[in-house]
């Protein structure tokens, strides 16, 4: 769900973007239906993630991929100083997604055995 999330962002984000300041008709019907569906999958996929990790996930993926595509969608650059902080980013956020599943693992309590057979 935080990855569906992540991919109504980055349309959010385009679609703010092609509206030019909510002029463009198209553009700006596009964001009203793709900003209600981010905030709708974001808060699903928080009720079983941390919202500290969810938003950084969620936002991480807006932005990486809003400039990502910014550049095939419209006539934007991706220069290789950005290009770095991109993966400078992903890599923020994939190692938040680990550590916070290796803190999950380290918090599960320990099995309890069942009856003896």
């Amino acid at each position: 769900m935080l990855l569906l999330a992540g991919v109504f962002e980055v349309a959010y984000a385009l679609s703010v973007g092609g509206s030019e300041g909510f002029t463009v008709l198209g553009w700006s019907l596009s964001a009203v239906v793709f900003f209600p569906l981010t905030l709708l999958a974001l808060s699903v996929a928080l009720r079983a993630i941390d919202v500290g990790i969810g938003y950084a996930v969620w936002a991480g993926i807006g932005a990486v991929g809003a400039a990502i595509l910014g550049p095939v969608v419209f006539d934007e650059s991706l220069t290789l100083v950005r290009a770095f902080w991109l993966a400078v980013i992903i890599t923020g956020v994939v190692w938040l997604k680990l550590a916070d599943r290796s803190s999950r693992e380290t918090e599960k309590p320990a099995s309890v055995a069942g009856p003896a057979a």
